[in-house]
Parts: structure tokens; C-alpha cells; sequence
């Protein structure tokens, strides 16, 4: 067995995420029930929903477990790589988010019928998609271990008889599609319509990105690498916009809501997007003024961290107002804040609301995460040997130990490094290299000293050496060379400081925890009246 594989964590991550690839297949037999038979009215979307949710959240855990392997057990430090395995799985999840708000809109409002119907069938689509990626070997990734071109091809046939009679049956029976009530542009419609372009837009920047290169290796325009810095790119503004629409779309209200909340929101969100660029262009500029544009555009570090945490903000002020919105007749009055009244009135919120909020807020630590994460984390590749000391963002990093260990399948050298911060202890960290008996493969493991606010990191690398050698008229230069352990003086070592990076595994659990919360809800367990 791969010794990636040997690990709790690859022995959770497949069947969540399968769970989720397979539960999709419900929301996507739902939508084509009603297409056969013409009941084409809410009901279909009120049972699709919870099947829809119950996806959605394996499909959320399941992501969330891999890039936690990923982190600790790879070695590099890294939670999300863009990997084509990775997008395959994300690909999915994003349809899965379109496709939970559009069915909200259809059961509460009868509007948008057709457009469900088709975000059914293309997030069914994307799972088929993922699974064929992953299983069939068409793509190299660190996270793909089996691959059966065989076995590739019937998912593909699959895929190809499945939406295409969905697709067919969508353009002869989709006629029927009535809209039961009058769109109205301020309304939490618009918001939510705006939202599924969005995602919807993020999953086509996805899809291109993951395709593309295979499409160019298949028509001849050789090899092409798809990486991180086209998803950022145009990734991360995609969450800006998303941040943006997602505070006022929770507080405005269905129909027409005759209150200045979304002229008024929109132009307080847009006030503090212009605020946060100029605080982020002026912080840039005197701080890293030679990363002040990065190929063109103003998308940087500070600023990423800046609007998303403004943003961040402004989408939890919103939450906040809609739930004093949904509150006001009770007794707010000095002391007399929490009373009964008010009691009551918030047990009466349905939980499919507090599963609403709750997930909304776990989308806000990701994304906090991800902001402070990427423009705080610190690396650095030093040379360690026993008895040396290095100082890291604060941290002092003492190698006190080297020592050999012989497990069950695997032999390893680990370092013993110690973590102290001013003076004081903080952790004993103890990374290693192992090399698998059966298959000689070597594994770096590293030792994390983790909390909810930053995570230390050390990975232990290759044995080295430093020699000196005479070059360039007697000047000394120092070079490193590769030996055996036991001929080594210092190992490479990579130290990571990492803050607020736990962040984005607690925000997968709270949004995990807000699908399981609606899907409690009262109303998908009620038998429907005749």
C-alpha cells in the first residue's frame, strides 16, 4: 500500500467525498421525475432540497479532510494546491452552493424553475466529471493513486448517455415551466441571482482551468500547466463580489421589499471596498513597495487581507440586523435584552434559518483564514545540526537531537527541535524522514505544534554537508552536498509559521454543522398534504 495512503485521515476523505459525488444523483433524479411526469410545481423542489444539503455537506467535509491530509502529511505545508484532483472534487461542491440557493428561491417563490433545473443536472454533471477525472489517469496529481482508463471511459459513457437524455428531455418537456409568481428586482431573488452567476462564473474559471490543459495534450498544442496564479487571479475577486452580495441578500426580504436595504447596503458595501483598496494601497506601498502591482493587477496580499476582512465584517453586521429584524416586537429594553419574549421569538426561527446563518458564518472564517494565512504565513529553508539554533517570525528553533527509530513497515531519522518564543518553552517538535521497508520510498513527516490562532511547522529534509571550497581568487564560498545520514553534519529543514491556517478546517466544520441544522428542519420531515 502507498505509504500516503496509510493514514486515518485517506481512510475518511474518499467515502465523504463520494457520498457527496453519489448523493448528487438525487436532486438530479428529482428534476427529471418532474420533467417526465409534468410536476413541474414546488413540490419536487422541497424534496430535491434536503438531498441537495445532505451532499452539499459530505461534499464539504470530504474537501475539508483532504486538504487537512494534504497539510500535515505531504509535507509542503500547503493546504490547497489547485490540483486537478482537487478542482475535481471543489468543481461539484460550487454547483452543489448554486444549486441549494436557486432551489430556495423556486420552493419559496415558484420562480426560476428552469434555471434549477439545469444547475440539477450540471452539478450531477461535474460529479460524474470528477469522478471520471480522478479514476481514469487522464491527469498527473500527488492525490491520484488509481487509475483504470477501462473503467475511465464507462464513467465517461456514463456521463455522456446521463445529461445528454437529461438535457434532451429538459429541451422537449421544459416548455411546461410556469412562473407562479411576479419577479421583483428588490428583492432576496435579485440578491440570490446574482450570487448563483457568481459561483457559477467561479465554476467555470475552475472547470477551464482543470480541462485545458488535457484539451491542448489532446489536439496536439503539447504540454500546458494551469496554476495557481490564473485561479487566484481570478478566484479571489470572485469571493470579493460574492462577500459583497452575501450580507445584504440574508437581511433583504422575498418579493418586493419596499425598504432602502439593498440601495443602501450596496453602496455602504461598495464605500468600504474603495476604503479597503486605498488602506491596502497606501499599507502596500510603504511596506513592500516592490510588490506593489503583481502582473498588472492591484491584487496583492494587503489587499486580499483587507477587503476580506472588511467584507468579513460587513456580511456579519448583516446577520446580525436580520436577526433583530426577525426579533423587533420583542422587549429590547436596557437589561431586559434577553427575555422571555425574545427567547421565544428566536426558538421560533425555523433551523433551516439558523443552518442559513450558521453556514454563512463558517464561509467567513474560510475566508479570514485563507486571507490572513496566505499574507502572514512565514517560510524559511534553513540548515539545522544538532546543537544549532535559528530564529523564525520571533521563534527560536534549537535542533538538540538526531536519532534513528525502526517501526513495524519503515526505519526514520528524526530530529528532536525545540520551540521556545522570548525565552519560554512552547513545544517539543519531532519531524521525520522515513523510508518505507517494503518500497524503499522515502516520506517526510512533519511535527506541527498547532493552536487555533497559528500553527508552527517544521519539515525535516535531506541529509547535507557544508564544505568549503577555494573559487575566484582564493574567496571561500560555501556549498552544500548531498551524503548519507550517518555522514551528515545538518539536514535541511523547512520551518513554517502559519497564523489563523486552522481557521479554514473549523470554518468547513460550522458549515457542515449549518447543513445538518436545516436539514432538522421541521418541514422536510412533515408528510405533504394531499
Amino acid at each position: 500500500l502507498n505509504p500516503l495512503l496509510q493514514d486515518f485521515g485517506l481512510i475518511v476523505h474518499p467515502p465523504m467525498l463520494y457520498m457527496g459525488y453519489v448523493g448528487m444523483a438525487v436532486p438530479f433524479a428529482f428534476c427529471i421525475s418532474a420533467l417526465w411526469t409534468g410536476q413541474l410545481d414546488r413540490r419536487w423542489t422541497r424534496w430535491a432540497r434536503p438531498w441537495a444539503l445532505l451532499a452539499w455537506g459530505f461534499l464539504s467535509l470530504g474537501i475539508a479532510l483532504g486538504s487537512w491530509w494534504a497539510y500535515y502529511e505531504l509535507g509542503w505545508g500547503g493546504w490547497w494546491f489547485w490540483d486537478p484532483v482537487e478542482n475535481a472534487s471543489l468543481l461539484p461542491w460550487l454547483a452543489c452552493t448554486a444549486l441549494l440557493h436557486s432551489l430556495a428561491v423556486s420552493e419559496k417563490r415558484g420562480v426560476f424553475k428552469a434555471w434549477t433545473i439545469m444547475l440539477a443536472i450540471f452539478a450531477f454533471a461535474l460529479s460524474l466529471l470528477g469522478t471520471f477525472l480522478v479514476r481514469s489517469g487522464v491527469i498527473t496529481s500527488v492525490h491520484s493513486f488509481a487509475s483504470d482508463p477501462t473503467r475511465g471511459m464507462m464513467i465517461l459513457l456514463i456521463l455522456a448517455i446521463v445529461i445528454g437524455s437529461g438535457l434532451l428531455l429538459f429541451a422537449f418537456r421544459g416548455w411546461r415551466l410556469t412562473v407562479e409568481s411576479q419577479f421583483q428586482l428588490k428583492s432576496r431573488e435579485t440578491l440570490l441571482v446574482i450570487n448563483n452567476i457568481i459561483i457559477l462564473v467561479a465554476t467555470l474559471v475552475v472547470l477551464l482551468g482543470t480541462l485545458y490543459p488535457i484539451i491542448a495534450d489532446a489536439v496536439g498544442w503539447g504540454q500546458v500547466s494551469v496554476g495557481s496564479p490564473y485561479f487566484n487571479a481570478l478566484f479571489v475577486p470572485l469571493t470579493w463580489l460574492l462577500l459583497l452580495t452575501m450580507g445584504v441578500g440574508s437581511a433583504i426580504r422575498w418579493q418586493a421589499d419596499k425598504r432602502s436595504l439593498l440601495r443602501v447596503g450596496l453602496v455602504i458595501g461598495l464605500m468600504i471596498v474603495a476604503s479597503s483598496v486605498v488602506l491596502a494601497g497606501v499599507v502596500a506601498f510603504f511596506l513592500q513597495a516592490n510588490d506593489w502591482l503583481i502582473n498588472g493587477w492591484l491584487i496583492n496580499d494587503w489587499l486580499n487581507l483587507a477587503l476580506t476582512l472588511a467584507l468579513s465584517a460587513w456580511v456579519l453586521a448583516w446577520q446580525l440586523y436580520d436577526i433583530k429584524d426577525k426579533t423587533k416586537n420583542a422587549n429590547h429594553s436596557g437589561k431586559q435584552l434577553l427575555t422571555r419574549q425574545l427567547l421565544i421569538k428566536l426558538k421560533k426561527l425555523p433551523l433551516s434559518y439558523w443552518g442559513m446563518q450558521t453556514a454563512h458564518i463558517g464561509v467567513l472564517i474560510i475566508a479570514i483564514g485563507v486571507a490572513v494565512t496566505t499574507s502572514q504565513s512565514i517560510e524559511k529553508d534553513v540548515a539545522l545540526g544538532v546543537g544549532d539554533k535559528v530564529r523564525v517570525q520571533g521563534y527560536d528553533f534549537a535542533m538538540t537531537d538526531m536519532y534513528q527509530i525502526s517501526a513495524q513497515n519503515y526505519d526514520a531519522t528524526v530530529a528532536e527541535i525545540i520551540v521556545s518564543k522570548n525565552g519560554n518553552y512552547i513545544s517539543s517538535l519531532r519531524p521525520e524522514k522515513r523510508t518505507y521497508v517494503v518500497s524503499m520510498m522515502p516520506m517526510t513527516e512533519s511535527a506541527i505544534d498547532a493552536s487555533l490562532w497559528r500553527d508552527v511547522y517544521v519539515a525535516l529534509g535531506e541529509p547535507i554537508v557544508l564544505n568549503k571550497q577555494t573559487v575566484n581568487e582564493n574567496q571561500a564560498q560555501n556549498q552544500l552536498t548531498q551524503l548519507q545520514p550517518q555522514q551528515s553534519e545538518k539536514w535541511a529543514v523547512r520551518i513554517y509559521v502559519k497564523p489563523f491556517v486552522r481557521w479554514l478546517w473549523l470554518g468547513a466544520l460550522v458549515m457542515v454543522l449549518g447543513a445538518l441544522l436545516s436539514l432538522l428542519d421541521r418541514r422536510y420531515w412533515l408528510k405533504p398534504s394531499p
